[in-house]
Parts: C-alpha cells; sequence; structure tokens
C-alpha cells in the first residue's frame, strides 16, 4: 500500500459512529475497544440530544481494521436498538464506520479494506453490513442516506419483507440493528446554528440546501430543533469540500434563513476537518486576493522548509518529541537516537514517578512531617527529569560527533594525524555523557528508596517501580561507556571510567535491592 521509496507507513483514518451518547459507562466501554495497539484516538464526541458518539482513529491498515471489529464489538453487545431514541438518522448500535486515506493509501485501498471489515463484522459478530459510498457494491447504495432511509424501524420492517438485504451477514435485523461500512473521502460534519425554533423552518432550509432536493452537490443535510441548546440547527454533512467549500454551504444556509426570518448564531464543526477546508473559507470571509497558504502559513512554512534553528536533517528534542515518534525513530535504522538516549529516557521516566510519589505523599493526613522533605524531593525529581532529557540528546549529540570525526578526511599524514585528535577527544566525550547519566540514575535511586521506605504507601508501587527503571537506565547507560572505552586510547582515562562504572552499577544493584525490601514492608495502601 505504501508509496515506494516513501519511507513512510501508510495511514489510514477511520470515524465509527455509535448510536450512544448518553450513559457514561457505556461510551467510555466502547472507546476502550476502539484503543488497540497501533491505533491513535485523535478525538471523540458524544451528543445527548442525538444519543449519538464517533471517534476519529488513525493507524495502520490491519490497527484500524482491527479496532473497527472490537469497538463493533462492544457496542453490539452493550446497545440495544429497540430502546434507543435519538435525533439523528440511526440504524444500528454500531451506525457506520467509514474508512478515509491518509498517507501513502489509495481509495482504492480503502474501498478493499472497508469491504474486507464489511465482510469480518458480518462473518464474526453476526450483523448485517451494508457497503457504502466508494465500497457500496451497487450504484443505488452509494448515499449514507439511502442506505439508512426509514432508520432502524423502516430497515428492519423492510428486511423482513425481503426487500433492501444487506450485502453481507444475516437476512434479518436484531436488537443491535445493521452497520454500514464505507470508504470515503474526509467529510466535515457542520452544524449550522439559528436563532429561533420553528422546527418546520430548519426543514424547509435543509430541503434547499440538500444536494438531493436541488440544493448544492456534495451537501447532506437535516433541519430539527435542538432541544438542549433550545434553538433550531441545519446540519450537514460535507462530502467534498474541494468541489463544495464550507463557506458555499454556510452562505446558503444564511440566504435561506433569512427568507424565514432566522439568522445565524453560530456553527459548530464535528470532529475534524482538513486544514485546506479551512484556510480557503477563510480566504474567502478575509477576501484574500492570491493568498498562497503553503508559502504564508508560518506553521506550513515551518513544516517544510527548516531554517537555521532546525536545519535539514536535524531531529527534534527527545522531550518534544511524541512517544510514538520517539520510538519510530528508535527503531530505525539510523544509529542515532540508540541505546544512550534510550537508557536517559528510562531515568527520566524513573525520576518522575519519584516527583509522583513525593506529591501523593505531600498535604495528605498522617504525613504532615513529611512536607517539606517531600517538597525537595520533588523539586530534585523535577530537575532531574530535565537533566535526563538533556541528557538523551547530549548523548545522540556526541555520538554524532564520533561519526563526524570519522569521516573526516585521511589522504595524507597531516589529514590522518588531524583525524586521530579529532575521534579521541570524541569518543572521551560519548563516554562521559552516559556516564552523567548512570550518576544521575544512581543519586535518583537514593530519592526513590526514601519516597518508597516513608511515603504515601498507596504509591510505594510506584516508588519501587521508579527505582527499576532508574537501576536500568544505569546499566543501560554503562553499557554505553563500556563500548566507547574500548577506543580511548589513554590507559589513565579508561582506568577512571572502568573504576565508576563498576561503583556506579554496584550502588545501583544495592538501592534496588533496598527499594525492594522497603516496597514488600509497606503496609497496602
Amino acid at each position: 500500500m505504501s508509496v515506494e521509496g516513501s519511507g513512510r507507513a501508510p495511514l489510514v483514518e477511520i470515524v465509527p459512529n455509535f448510536s450512544e451518547g448518553r450513559r457514561a459507562d457505556v461510551i467510555e466501554a466502547i472507546l476502550e475497544a476502539c484503543r488497540v495497539p497501533g491505533v491513535r484516538m485523535l478525538t471523540w464526541q458524544a451528543d445527548a440530544d442525538h444519543n449519538r458518539l464517533d471517534a476519529t482513529l488513525v493507524g495502520s491498515p490491519d490497527a484500524v481494521r482491527r479496532s473497527a471489529l472490537s469497538c463493533a464489538a462492544r457496542a453490539i453487545e452493550l446497545i440495544d436498538m429497540d430502546q434507543h431514541l435519538g435525533s439523528h438518522p440511526r440504524m444500528g448500535a454500531v451506525d457506520v464506520i467509514p474508512f478515509l486515506p491518509v498517507r501513502d493509501v489509495s481509495m482504492q485501498d480503502c474501498v478493499d479494506l472497508a469491504r474486507v471489515v464489511a465482510k469480518d463484522i458480518a462473518g464474526t459478530l453476526g450483523i448485517p453490513v451494508y457497503c457504502y459510498d466508494q465500497a457500496a457494491l451497487v450504484p443505488e447504495r452509494r448515499s449514507l442516506a439511502d442506505v439508512r432511509k426509514g432508520e432502524y424501524e423502516g430497515l428492519k420492517a423492510d428486511v423482513a419483507q425481503g426487500r433492501r438485504l444487506p450485502d453481507f451477514g444475516p437476512h434479518e435485523i436484531g436488537r443491535a440493528g445493521a452497520v454500514a461500512v464505507g470508504a470515503r473521502k474526509p467529510l466535515i460534519a457542520f452544524n449550522v446554528y439559528l436563532d429561533g425554533t420553528d422546527e418546520d423552518a430548519a426543514k424547509r432550509i435543509a430541503r434547499a440546501v440538500r444536494g438531493s432536493t436541488g440544493g448544492l452537490n456534495n451537501v447532506r443535510s437535516i433541519g430539527f430543533l435542538h432541544e438542549e441548546r433550545g434553538r433550531v440547527t441545519v446540519s450537514m454533512n460535507l462530502v467534498d469540500t474541494d468541489a463544495t467549500p464550507i463557506y458555499r454551504a454556510l452562505e446558503l444556509v444564511r440566504l435561506e434563513a433569512s427568507r424565514h426570518g432566522l439568522r445565524i448564531l453560530d456553527t459548530e464543526i464535528v470532529g475534524m476537518a482538513p486544514e485546506a477546508a479551512l484556510t480557503e473559507s477563510a480566504a474567502f470571509y478575509l477576501q484574500l486576493k492570491g493568498f498562497e497558504p503553503d508559502q504564508q502559513i508560518l506553521e506550513r512554512v515551518l513544516a517544510t522548509s527548516p531554517g537555521e534553528e532546525t536545519p535539514a536533517g536535524s531531529r527534534p528534542a527527545t522531550g518534544d518529541a511524541p512517544v510514538r515518534g520517539f520510538l519510530d525513530r528508535l527503531a530505525s535504522a539510523e544509529p542515532t537516537p540508540g541505546g544512550g538516549t534510550a537508557a536517559a529516557l528510562a531515568g527520566a521516566a524513573g525520576a518522575a514517578l519519584v516527583a509522583m510519589v513525593a506529591r501523593l505523599t505531600e498535604d495528605k493526613k498522617g504525613f504532615e512531617p513529611l512536607e517539606a522533605r517531600m517538597r525537595e524531593i520533588q523539586a530534585a525529581a523535577d530537575a532531574a527529569r530535565a537533566a535526563f532529557l538533556d541528557l538523551a540528546d547530549r548523548d545522540a549529540a556526541s555520538f554524532d560527533a564520533v561519526m563526524a570525526a570519522y569521516r573526516l578526511p585521511k589522504e595524507t599524514e597531516e589529514q590522518k594525524a588531524a583525524r586521530r585528535e579529532a575521534i579521541q577527544p570524541a569518543m572521551v566525550g560519548a563516554a562521559d555523557v552516559p556516564l552523567e547519566t548512570a550518576r544521575l540514575a544512581v543519586s535518583q535511586m537514593e530519592l526513590a528508596r526514601e519516597v518508597t521506605e516513608i511515603g504515601n504507601p498507596a504509591a510505594a508501587s510506584d516508588g519501587a517501580a521508579s527505582a527499576e527503571l532508574l537501576a536500568a537506565s544505569c546499566r543501560a547507560a554503562i553499557r554505553n561507556v563500556e563500548i566507547n572505552t574500548d577506543s580511548i586510547k589513554d590507559p589513565a582515562a579508561v582506568a577512571a571510567l572502568r573504576a565508576e562504572s563498576e561503583e556506579l552499577v554496584a550502588r545501583a544493584e544495592e538501592l534496588q535491592i533496598l527499594t525492594t525490601s522497603a516496597f514488600r514492608a509497606r503496609p497496602a495502601g
């Protein structure tokens, strides 16, 4: 699926919609089922009036497939469509699952994936599935509105009479209803709120705007009274904002509303929207002439054209990088970041846990005498966490310096001598940085032991976990010291590095044992 030579993993977006927006426990259970390994949840929204939940997730094709199956299974377990009431059209517990191409994935890839998931849901969960939009198997099912016509009750009656049978799954509609699975371009759910309560007027406005009833192409709309807000809304799905931009739909709603004595109060985007769709409407209302977003939006320029502070080939600071992005870089074939950076990051996690235990102890009843000490530990652990993150970047930079020294020319004797002189200090620097990481890890282990021994017993396991992470940080850092000392020519420097390394590892092991003993001696909190 990925574009040849892109070096990037393909990404697919799914936006599953569920017929539940009121019961918090059910909402959380469904969202948890969405969160499978390899998927990132970008946003979710529950609407009590619509009695509807939607989530936006991205991941690899296989990951989003697993997410779709997982959340569908949970939804049909927890939602009974015979009991469902809401103002939004719906036909099933998991109502619709669209697949959208995001990166290095074609629309045809999404079509194929949607059809595979449709078969999986029908076969594994035993509910009827309809393929729609780009994944439709017959032309009359391209439109989701046509597939969902009559909603749950109408579809159930039609299928019982042998009409509108599903593409996959049983030819009967049970309490879980049916699901529409499709592939489409990014859709913007756009609501316009008007200053009145005349629901008939809202429905007439929606009809005038809707593409299927003579309005704008690529616009699907309904009008209704939003009970919670006490006003009417025209709720639109803009299915192709390249062809029909947001501002065009909004201006037609404004025109039609004025005919009924209504005016626009505010608007709302539900879920996520492509940046291009928003910038096009901003340019329209600002009446910008010759506006070039790629050249005039600061963030776009910075993202595509690194400047003096971010030269080509530079890496983001470890502390600023998303976890997934850092791990992707760590897993890549690039030599940095490597083990030394990972060791420092483990230390940062350990220091963070030390600070956490101190904060969970401070101001707690029964621990008043420890308040001042816990604040001192917090400050020390917070400072250590920042220092570990700095060491993570310094470790990668020190290795880069070694590689730069080795790449120096060596054609002449003078060049060879200069190269040797550059390599040795670089090697010493590459050993000094992880040694500093190990020193800091051991110093934080002293605090880990202390908070485990005297801190809030309910957090004693966190104190013990911090010691384990810090011990791992120390040992991993020392391995990087050892590999670099083998290339250092100064015997005295090598002896000093090895001696201190041994002392640090021994002290880390001792503190690890003491902290574990302290943890096991604490009463359960």
